[in-house]
């Protein structure tokens, strides 16, 4: 009897994942950009998941003729689809290796930042006063550094590494994110439900992220997906810039570098990872513009 009552239960749960899973991407249909650009992500993280796999060849590969010679400044072809570069590698794998570089970093670095600021934008924002003002000021301060400075900064303290970019990035974008939570929720925390809960007797932590985070949903989705294309376009500017994580690795902003003087001989190298970096950043924003939408939607309808 326990055991049937168990297999109804999780029918139950799988059957209204499944639904809401359904009505989530009907809502995406209803508008075909922000379906697109989903897609489009999805496909992205589909290759950094199995790019290894997938990859014909590896990232760091000379591709030799039948005679032994290097295959240098290749045009694309159906043995390789994108070419290859000054040193005979194939690009269409760098490009797939580099998929992993280029949304892993920038996703664990914009995740942690969203984190961090959402929390102290909920905090600062629900108190304020003298609390606001202070915690205002410092964040100021960090905005007020060149993004390239601290990043040479921080790079030249922790090394050319990947957590010394993804540190970075996160002491970069966390008081922008902060900004935006705090402003949000200025404006919701005098609203009826929240005073509501507060003479319910409910703490702090539960106001703050059962009543106001739901509020700030769709500024924050935004919010995510800026953050998180601005840190495709940094770490690729670091790797152009030869301040990104060294070689062996298929950083596309090395890519670009690398291909940047010899354009005219061989120019698919250079648009290869150009238009790679390109449509992840375009597929990120239509995406989130579909969420932010949908978001909105649904608080609408509760409130």
């Amino acid at each position: 009897m326990e055991q049937n009552l168990t297999n109804v239960e999780s029918f139950g749960a799988s059957h209204s994942f499944t639904t809401r899973f359904g009505k989530f991407l009907k809502q995406l249909a209803e508008r075909p950009l922000s379906l697109i650009g989903t897609f489009i992500v999805v496909l992205f993280l589909f290759i950094a998941v199995t790019g290894p796999l997938i990859a014909p060849h590896g990232y760091d590969e000379f591709m030799r003729d039948d005679e032994g010679a290097l295959m240098r400044r290749t045009e694309p072809s159906l043995q390789h689809p994108f070419g290859t570069d000054k040193d005979g590698r194939d690009i269409f794998s760098r490009v797939i290796w580099g998929t992993r570089e280029i949304i892993l970093l920038p996703g664990i670095a914009t995740t942690i930042a969203v984190i961090l600021g959402t929390s102290i934008g909920l905090t600062v924002g629900y108190y304020g006063g003298w609390f606001d003002e202070i915690v205002s000021q410092l964040m100021d301060s960090l905005l007020s550094i060149p993004a390239l400075v601290l990043a040479l900064v921080m790079l030249g303290t922790f090394g050319q590494s990947e957590i010394g970019i993804i540190i970075v990035v996160v002491l970069l974008y966390t008081p922008i994110v902060a900004r935006i939570i705090r402003s949000t929720t200025l404006n919701i925390r005098t609203l009826g439900y929240i005073e509501a809960a507060k003479l319910r007797g409910e703490s702090t932590p539960y106001i703050l992220f059962r009543e106001i985070l739901p509020g700030v949903l769709p500024a924050l989705v935004v919010e995510a997906a800026l953050r998180f294309s601005y840190a495709i376009f940094l770490i690729a500017s670091l790797g152009f810039l030869g301040l990104g994580v060294p070689p062996p690795s298929p950083s596309w902003g090395r890519m670009v570098e690398e291909a940047r003087g010899e354009y005219l001989q061989a120019p698919w190298a250079l648009w290869a990872p150009v238009i790679a970096i390109a449509l992840l950043v375009v597929g990120v924003n239509l995406m989130a513009d579909g969420l932010r939408r949908i978001f909105r939607h649904e608080i609408d309808k509760v409130s």
